[in-house]
C-alpha cells in the first residue's frame, strides 16, 4: 500500500490511523441504513466506546434517534437514550458527514425486482451518495446480502469513479454479512461475524474494527467466500423449511399431524434438525437471498434445482392455506366467498414488528380476492405500512371476545406469544392453525384445523 500522508501510514500491514483510533475507542464508525440491520449494529459500536454516527435517508429516523426514541420493536429505546446522552450516538440524513468517519458500513435492503432478479438499486445509489465524501485510510465495508462478486464488481467500480481513489491502495473494502435474529433476544456482538476483504490489508483493517466490537470474528479469504456464506445460511433455511411444508401437505393428505412427526424426529440426538413448517417464508433474508445465487449461478450455465424447487414449495405454501380454509368451511356449511375471516398475525415471525415479505400479507391478498371479508389482529404491528409488493390499507381490530365469535373463521398465520390462544378456541367457531400454536389448548380441539 503505498503512503498517502499519515492517514495511511501502516503498522503491520493495517493502516496505523484506523487501527489505533479503534484501539483507542476513539474511531467513529458510520452506519449507512438505520433499519433492522443498521440500527443493532450502530448500538453495537456504541456499546462498546465506538462512536457511531448513522446515515439514513428517511429523516424521521435521525429525528427520532435524537429524541431517544425507537421505531423498531426489539430495539430498546432506553438504549437508544443512553447512547445518544454519552455522545456515541448521532444520526443524519446528510453523507457529508461521512467524511469524518474512519469507517463506513452499508446495511441497506437488497430485494428482488417483480422477475425475481436481484435489485441492487439501494446499495448503488449508495456507493454513488458514499463515494464524493471518501477519503484516504477509509474502510467500506457492505453488509447487505447479495449475490458472489457485488463489492468487487459493482460497488468497488462506484466507490473508486467517484472519489477519484483505489480500493486496496488508497481506502480498505470489504464484506461481512449480516446476521440479525429479531425476536431472540441474541445480542447483536455474541454473533459470530465473517469478514472478507478485498485484499489482505483490507482483510486486517476490517478485522480490527469488527474485532472491536464483536467477541469472535471469522476470516475468510475473500469479499466473494464472504458473499456465499450469507448466500449459504438462508438457503440451507429455505431448503429445509420447503422440505417440511411438503411434509406437511402430505401428512395432511395421509391423515397425519407432521408436528408430531417432526417432535418424535427431534428426540434423535444426531443426524437430525427440526424445522417447523408455516404459511410461507417471511423476512428480509430467506424468501429473496436464495435467488440471488440462482441468478448468479446462471451466468456460468448452472441450474441451481434445489434452491428453485425450494422456492416454488415455499411460494405456494398461502394457496394452500387458503385451500385448506375453504375446505374447513365447507365442512361446516359455509363459503369463503363473503366469509368473515380474522387473521391473527401478519409480522413474518413471531413477537416481532417486522412484515417485510410476510407471508400474512399474501394469504390476505388470496382471501380477498376469492371474496372473504377479512380483517387481522396482530399486537406488534397496528398498521399495514406502505411496501413495495403490496396496497393494502387496514389497520389491526382488537382482539375481543366480540371480534372471535363475530368471524366464520380465525386463521393464525403468526403466532405471537402474548396471544391467548385458549381463548382464541373458546370463543371461535373456527381455527385455522398454520404454525401449531394451539398445541396446547385441550378444550375445543374439534374447533381446530391445521393448516
Amino acid at each position: 500500500m503505498e503512503q498517502q500522508g499519515d492517514d495511511m501510514e501502516t503498522v503491520g500491514g493495517v493502516d496505523a490511523g484506523l487501527h489505533g483510533r479503534v484501539a483507542a475507542r476513539e474511531a467513529v464508525v458510520g452506519v449507512v441504513g438505520l433499519g433492522y440491520v443498521g440500527l443493532p449494529l450502530a448500538l453495537t459500536f456504541a456499546g462498546k466506546g465506538l462512536a457511531a454516527l448513522g446515515v439514513d435517508v428517511d429523516p424521521e429516523k435521525p429525528r427520532a434517534l435524537a429524541a431517544g426514541k425507537s421505531y423498531i420493536k426489539h430495539v430498546p429505546a432506553d438504549a437508544i437514550a443512553g447512547a445518544v446522552r454519552a455522545g456515541r450516538l448521532s444520526a443524519t440524513s446528510d453523507f457529508a458527514a461521512l467524511r469524518g468517519c474512519d469507517a463506513v458500513v452499508i446495511c441497506v435492503p437488497t430485494p428482488l425486482t417483480p422477475e425475481r432478479e436481484p435489485d441492487l438499486s439501494f446499495v448503488t445509489r449508495t456507493g454513488e451518495a458514499i463515494a464524493p465524501h471518501l477519503r484516504a485510510g477509509q474502510l467500506v465495508v457492505l453488509e447487505s446480502t447479495t449475490w458472489p462478486g457485488t463489492t468487487d464488481e459493482v460497488l468497488r467500480p462506484i466507490l473508486e469513479r467517484g472519489s477519484g481513489l483505489e480500493a486496496g491502495r488508497d481506502f480498505f473494502l470489504a464484506f461481512s454479512p449480516e446476521r440479525e435474529n429479531p425476536g431472540s433476544g441474541v445480542q447483536t456482538h455474541t454473533i459470530p461475524k465473517v469478514v472478507g476483504g478485498l485484499t489482505p490489508r483490507c482483510l486486517e483493517a476490517a478485522l480490527a474494527l469488527y474485532g472491536a466490537a464483536f467477541e469472535r470474528v471469522v476470516p475468510v479469504s475473500s469479499t466473494r467466500v464472504a458473499e456465499t456464506t450469507k448466500l449459504l445460511e438462508n438457503i440451507f433455511r429455505s431448503v429445509n423449511i420447503a422440505l417440511v411444508n411438503e411434509l406437511k401437505m402430505l401428512c395432511d393428505r395421509m391423515g397425519m399431524d407432521v408436528w408430531e412427526v417432526i417432535e418424535a424426529a427431534s428426540t434423535k440426538p444426531f443426524g437430525f434438525m427440526p424445522f417447523q413448517p408455516g404459511p410461507g417464508l417471511g423476512g428480509h433474508c430467506i424468501p429473496i437471498d436464495p435467488f440471488y445465487l440462482t441468478w448468479k449461478a446462471r451466468q456460468f450455465e448452472f441450474q441451481t434445482r434445489f434452491i428453485e424447487l425450494a422456492g416454488e414449495i415455499n411460494t405456494a405454501m398461502p394457496h394452500y392455506v387458503v385451500q385448506r380454509t375453504m375446505e374447513a368451511l365447507n365442512d361446516r356449511g359455509l363459503a369463503l366467498k363473503g366469509a368473515r375471516i380474522l387473521v391473527l398475525g401478519i409480522a413474518y415471525k413471531r413477537d416481532v414488528d417486522d412484515m417485510r415479505e410476510s407471508p400474512a400479507i399474501r394469504l390476505i391478498e388470496l382471501l380477498q380476492a376469492r371474496g372473504a371479508q377479512v380483517v387481522y389482529h396482530d399486537p406488534f404491528v397496528p398498521r399495514v405500512p406502505r411496501m413495495r409488493h403490496h396496497s393494502l390499507d387496514m389497520v389491526s381490530v382488537p382482539l375481543t371476545d366480540e371480534a372471535l365469535a363475530g368471524s366464520d373463521a380465525v386463521l393464525i398465520a403468526t403466532d405471537h406469544s402474548e396471544v391467548d390462544y385458549a381463548r382464541v378456541v373458546e370463543r371461535s367457531a373456527l381455527v385455522v392453525d398454520t404454525r401449531n400454536a394451539c398445541r396446547g389448548v385441550k378444550a375445543g380441539r374439534e374447533k381446530i384445523v391445521k393448516a
